[in-house]
Protein backbone atom coordinates (compact mmCIF):
# COMPACT_ATOMS: atom_id res chain seq x y z
CA UNK A 1 0.00 0.00 0.00
CA UNK A 2 1.50 3.16 -1.29
CA UNK A 3 1.26 6.24 0.99
CA UNK A 4 -1.93 6.70 3.74
CA UNK A 5 -4.82 4.41 3.53
CA UNK A 6 -8.20 6.58 2.99
CA UNK A 7 -10.88 6.47 6.05
CA UNK A 8 -12.78 3.52 3.94
CA UNK A 9 -9.45 1.05 3.88
CA UNK A 10 -8.64 1.51 6.89
CA UNK A 11 -12.90 0.71 8.14
CA UNK A 12 -12.08 -2.18 6.05
CA UNK A 13 -8.74 -3.29 7.51
CA UNK A 14 -11.38 -3.13 11.26
CA UNK A 15 -13.83 -5.25 9.67
CA UNK A 16 -11.19 -7.80 8.37
CA UNK A 17 -9.48 -7.89 11.51
CA UNK A 18 -11.13 -7.38 14.47
CA UNK A 19 -9.43 -7.18 18.11
CA UNK A 20 -8.77 -10.51 19.16
CA UNK A 21 -7.92 -11.60 15.54
CA UNK A 22 -5.10 -14.42 15.81
CA UNK A 23 -2.62 -14.49 13.07
CA UNK A 24 0.55 -15.78 11.92
CA UNK A 25 3.22 -14.50 10.26
CA UNK A 26 4.14 -15.97 6.55
CA UNK A 27 7.27 -14.58 5.59
CA UNK A 28 10.14 -12.94 8.49
CA UNK A 29 9.33 -9.50 9.31
CA UNK A 30 12.33 -7.63 9.49
CA UNK A 31 13.12 -5.40 12.05
CA UNK A 32 16.69 -4.01 13.15
CA UNK A 33 15.49 -4.12 16.85
CA UNK A 34 13.27 -6.88 16.99
CA UNK A 35 12.61 -9.05 14.12
CA UNK A 36 10.18 -11.66 13.92
CA UNK A 37 10.37 -14.81 12.50
CA UNK A 38 8.10 -16.34 9.61
CA UNK A 39 5.20 -18.71 11.46
CA UNK A 40 5.21 -17.22 14.61
CA UNK A 41 1.39 -16.13 15.68
CA UNK A 42 0.26 -13.46 17.45
CA UNK A 43 -3.06 -11.41 18.61
CA UNK A 44 -4.41 -8.27 17.24
CA UNK A 45 -4.93 -5.92 20.37
CA UNK A 46 -5.69 -3.02 18.20
CA UNK A 47 -6.07 -0.81 14.88
CA UNK A 48 -5.02 2.02 14.89
CA UNK A 49 -6.13 5.30 12.45
CA UNK A 50 -3.66 4.33 9.38
CA UNK A 51 -4.21 0.86 9.37
CA UNK A 52 -1.61 -0.52 11.44
CA UNK A 53 -2.17 -3.78 13.43
CA UNK A 54 -1.26 -3.58 16.86
CA UNK A 55 -0.08 -6.69 18.00
CA UNK A 56 0.58 -9.10 20.93
CA UNK A 57 3.28 -11.95 19.41
CA UNK A 58 3.64 -15.24 21.30
CA UNK A 59 7.59 -14.11 21.52
CA UNK A 60 6.69 -10.71 23.67
CA UNK A 61 7.26 -8.47 20.94
CA UNK A 62 4.50 -5.59 19.98
CA UNK A 63 5.36 -4.82 16.71
CA UNK A 64 3.04 -3.63 14.22
CA UNK A 65 1.91 -5.25 11.26
CA UNK A 66 0.74 -3.35 7.78
CA UNK A 67 -1.45 -4.96 5.61
CA UNK A 68 -0.05 -5.14 2.36
CA UNK A 69 3.06 -5.04 3.35
CA UNK A 70 3.55 -7.54 5.64
CA UNK A 71 2.87 -11.54 4.94
CA UNK A 72 0.09 -13.08 7.56
CA UNK A 73 -2.89 -15.70 7.54
CA UNK A 74 -5.93 -15.68 9.83
CA UNK A 75 -5.43 -18.11 12.23
CA UNK A 76 -8.72 -17.09 14.13
CA UNK A 77 -11.44 -14.19 14.39
CA UNK A 78 -12.90 -13.66 17.93
CA UNK A 79 -16.79 -14.76 18.18
CA UNK A 80 -19.14 -12.87 16.53
CA UNK A 81 -20.72 -11.78 21.02
CA UNK A 82 -17.32 -11.02 21.86
CA UNK A 83 -17.43 -8.43 19.14
CA UNK A 84 -20.91 -7.12 19.58
CA UNK A 85 -20.40 -7.10 23.53
CA UNK A 86 -17.40 -5.65 24.32
CA UNK A 87 -16.27 -6.42 28.27
CA UNK A 88 -14.86 -3.64 30.53
CA UNK A 89 -12.83 -4.00 33.54
CA UNK A 90 -11.66 -2.19 35.77
CA UNK A 91 -9.20 -4.07 38.60
CA UNK A 92 -9.63 -7.55 37.61
CA UNK A 93 -14.09 -6.70 38.08
CA UNK A 94 -15.79 -7.27 35.02
CA UNK A 95 -18.64 -4.19 33.94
Amino acid sequence: MRGFPTREQVNGIKERYPIGTVIELTADMEDDYNPIPKGMPGEVIGIDDIGTLHMKWQNGSGLGVVVGEDSFKVISKPEEQEIAEPKHEIGGMSL
